[in-house]
């Protein structure tokens, strides 16, 4: 059995996460590194949609083991909660988190420890939840934690509310890209997150994140080592236009995709101010989701266990 290296390990030795760090905090002074395009200085304080500003907030670190299972294994998914977010969609699970100023701002020494921490801790891997705009903050703590000896693949758990500019960074440095696409339709994603440019956006991310790293590959011991892995949260009334959606990822990026159909949906943060959305999903709803990505040729489906309401 060949033993698995993280990409950023190359990338560190050759001198290029040097580069990329450079160019990445320089991106902050005029920051278009989101799909919003903001254009402040958040080293001058200034903030944006994220409000965050030249340090990352963090609002908890540990052990995940409700993540997808070739992600969590037997010692869980080493998880980093970003606060905050650029997508901030009204539904959102982690509503406290990404739309109030939550969590702690860390140095970078502070984020390499906590890496640090999560592999000792036994963890498969460390995952970074709704990064996006914390992209340099974690190229920098990375050069860090890798001195200290980290040796566990990277996972970027994001909306998919990506640039092109900012995944670029990201290359030869993320080992697995786990975006969720949210949604089709312009006017669904103007409605929920005041982003009519999400879906677009979306497409062209998913598929510069599968350029970089392939389908998921899975080990010997059922954990993944590298590739992208799709989540789509299943909403009410057919509002994610999951069946264009799957055929997009069929025949788009491809049919050996891994997929996550996540069934959880519940109305939270400020979806109640919207008919479609102020429901749980049904079963039957979630079930023709499945059925969805079935016909659109996805083979390999995360398997789903979950309790609906009647």
């Amino acid at each position: 059995m060949t033993l698995f290296e993280p990409a950023y390990i190359k990338t560190c030795n050759s001198g290029l996460l040097n580069q990329k760090i450079e160019e990445a905090n320089e991106a902050l002074r005029n920051c278009t590194l989101c799909p919003r395009g903001c254009e402040v200085d958040r080293y001058a304080s200034e903030k944006g949609t994220c409000k965050t500003g030249a340090r990352a907030r963090v609002v908890t670190y540990l052990p995940h083991f409700g993540e997808e299972l070739p992600l969590r294994g037997t010692k869980g998914s080493g998880t980093i909660f970003f606060a905050s977010c650029s997508l901030l969609c009204n539904f959102c699970q982690n509503y406290h988190i990404t739309h109030k100023t939550a969590g702690k701002e860390v140095s970078d020494n502070e984020l390499a420890e906590m890496m640090i921490s999560l592999q000792n801790n036994g963890c498969h891997n460390i995952s970074f939840v709704t990064p996006s705009h914390v992209v340099p903050q974690i190229l920098s703590a990375l050069k860090i934690a890798i001195a200290k000896g980290l040796k566990i693949p990277l996972v970027y758990d994001t909306s998919a509310y990506d640039s092109i500019k900012a995944l670029k960074l990201l290359e030869d440095i993320i080992d697995i890209y786990m975006p969720d696409f949210k949604f089709w339709n312009p006017e669904t994603a103007k409605l929920t997150c005041n982003a009519k440019n999400y879906p677009e956006a979306a497409r062209k991310a998913i598929i510069e994140m599968h350029r970089q790293v392939g389908d998921l590959v899975i080990n010997e011991a059922g954990l993944a080592e590298r590739g992208l892995l799709i989540r789509h949260l299943a909403l009410p009334k057919g509002l994610a236009d999951t069946p264009r959606i799957m055929k997009f990822i069929a025949n788009e990026i491809s049919p050996q995709s891994y997929v996550n159909i996540m069934p959880q949906y519940r109305p939270c943060g400020t979806s109640f101010k919207i008919p479609a959305l102020a429901v749980h999903i049904r079963k039957k709803e979630f079930e023709t989701a499945l059925k969805d990505a079935e016909e659109a040729g996805i083979t390999r489906l995360e398997e789903q266990k979950y309790d609906f309401l009647l």
